[in-house]
């Protein structure tokens, strides 16, 4: 089947910082771009860190509270605390960003992007060549660029990828309706255990929302056969003359 990768919707003319830039110079990038985070690279364009506006946010605020004397009273400051510490003092987008860096590669789905997005509770994602090599960034908004689809667009898919191709099954076994990006299946299957098939594939399409089963079948493959008990074939024997 056809999902939609993430280099398909990714943006390839990154803005990026590297790890002299100054902190400065990087909140006039995010400022002058309208973009809030970008990634640090070092001279071979591969991928460090990242920095976002809350990184830029903590070290005003962690320097403020340097400045008014605001200190820890526990002898060994925790890990938080330490990099709290550091990054008031960064001066550089290397001090300043986000280590390591979360990324992901052109040809992974959207699906993964979205999980590691999630997981990772980030907005933005350096997409990375198979040298971790910058190529490009894919955001929240980028990943959402496949709800997009016209309900036309997502029947048709079902129809064509699902239940042609990956299915084999002939033309019009199967009735799709989509509305609002919720496909709903009528028809009815030769085997019961197509159906969960079907409705997985379906999910997968780019565009869907949900799907509704309506299908039926003819044959529960699903159940192990009937044992019969074995029958006593009676023996006639005819009687020699």
């Amino acid at each position: 089947m056809k999902t939609t990768k993430v280099g398909e919707v990714m943006t390839p003319d990154v803005i990026h910082a590297c790890q002299e830039t100054p902190f400065k110079d990087v909140a006039l990038l995010l400022a002058r771009h309208r973009i809030s985070g970008l990634p640090v690279v070092n001279a071979d364009d591969k991928v460090l860190g990242v920095i976002s506006e809350t990184d830029l946010v903590r070290r005003q605020a962690a320097q403020a509270r340097r400045t008014q004397g605001i200190r820890s009273r526990l002898p060994t400051l925790r890990r938080k605390a330490r990099v709290a510490a550091a990054k008031a003092r960064a001066m550089t987008a290397g001090q300043l960003m986000s280590t390591p860096a979360i990324t992901v590669h052109p040809e992974q789905r959207l699906a993964d992007a979205a999980r590691m997005m999630e997981r990772h509770r980030i907005e933005r994602l350096p997409v990375v060549d198979e040298e971790d090599r910058l190529v490009g960034i894919a955001t929240r908004r980028d990943l959402l660029r496949v709800f997009l689809r016209t309900d036309e667009e997502i029947r048709q898919e079902i129809i064509d990828e699902v239940l042609t191709k990956a299915m084999c099954l002939p033309p019009r076994t199967v009735i799709v309706l989509v509305h609002d990006g919720t496909a709903t299946l009528e028809g009815r299957l030769e085997r019961r255990s197509d159906i969960p098939v079907a409705l997985q594939l379906s999910w997968r399409v780019d565009g869907v929302v949900g799907v509704v089963n309506s299908l039926t079948f003819r044959v529960d493959d699903t159940r192990p056969p009937e044992k019969h008990p074995p029958r006593r074939i009676a023996h006639h024997w005819l009687l020699e003359r």
